[in-house]
């Protein structure tokens, strides 16, 4: 999944292209829980590292496309932008191994109750790391969500780790973004890229070495669902990331709630979890918060 964090906007207005790259990326993203639930009799790991491997070639080849390969070969140079690199694709690696784990080990909702969270955990981060000024309603958002937080903590006797896993590696993931020089593609790329030579050693090592891979040993249903994790990761990614260009920041902030609804409804309706009287308790909070940060940000948009 992502958030708008990270990634610029070219002009302040909404185009209709725009919003229909944008609903497509929600959506798929949205209905990721099932292909991922399909996947759940392998390894997180070994999701993860064909989710690497496979989205190599098409975020290349979309650079390709574009013609933006002299970035690539510009940060390939720059050792403060490969360290940034390996920063942000540590970061991206924890988020997408928690998600992965999560829906395969049912917590999905607890997998939405993180991407709730995270657009109030980056008003957070704004305002402890780049001091920002808090609105009011922001404050009051974060408190909710604090709260939420709190009353799963005393139900469950710890602390909410996936969904606070979920929020906060994004979160951060989506500030150090800001700071590297690459637009969403070429950054995409580089992530992939750092990360590809690990993942493919551990995908040789689990089908020559262990001979526990299931790339081609359990069937063509299993190579086609991994091979499936690179189209899965990258293309709604990219789409998003065209998409964002062409609309307002506010706009991008209500549509964010998208694939988090999505994930809530299908952990419910199709997974079959149970809420439980915590989670109804702090669901409603969460988007009593929710409510609260957007409609600050829609009477910023407006003043400005």
């Amino acid at each position: 999944m992502s958030t708008d964090a990270s990634l610029p906007l070219a002009k302040n207005e909404d185009s209709p292209r725009g919003f229909a790259f944008a609903l497509t990326a929600y959506l798929l993203w949205g209905f990721l829980p099932i292909y991922m639930k399909a996947v759940a009799h392998i390894s997180p790991a070994e999701v993860i590292a064909h989710r690497i491997v496979w989205s190599l070639p098409l975020a290349g080849l979309v650079l390709v496309v574009l013609g933006r390969t002299g970035d690539i070969r510009a940060a390939l140079r720059s050792p403060r932008m490969l360290a940034m690199g390996a920063l942000t694709a540590s970061l991206i690696t924890v988020n997408w191994g928690t998600y992965v784990w999560a829906i395969g080990a049912g917590h999905s909702l607890d997998a939405a109750l993180g991407y709730f969270i995270n657009p109030l955990f980056s008003i957070f981060l704004g305002a402890v790391i780049l001091k920002e000024k808090l609105q009011p309603l922001q404050m009051a958002a974060i408190g909710l969500a604090a709260l939420a937080v709190a009353v799963l903590a005393l139900d469950s006797g710890g602390i909410p780790w996936v969904a606070l896993t979920l929020a906060i590696s994004w979160g951060f993931y989506a500030l150090l973004r800001k700071t590297l020089p690459l637009g969403p593609n070429q950054g995409f790329f580089l992530e992939v890229l750092i990360l590809s030579g690990p993942a493919l050693l551990y995908i040789l090592y689990l089908e020559f070495g262990s001979g526990q891979g299931h790339l081609y040993r359990t069937g063509l249903a299993d190579t086609t669902l991994l091979l499936g994790c690179g189209v899965i990761t990258a293309v709604p990614l990219m789409i998003y990331a065209n998409g964002a260009k062409l609309l307002k920041l506010s706009t991008i902030g209500i549509m964010q709630y998208i694939a988090p609804t999505m994930i809530f409804l299908i952990a419910v309706f199709v997974f079959h979890e149970p809420l439980g009287t915590a989670r109804m308790i702090a669901f409603p909070l969460i988007w009593a918060g929710l409510f609260l940060y957007s409609w600050s940000m829609l009477k910023g948009s407006r003043g400005r």
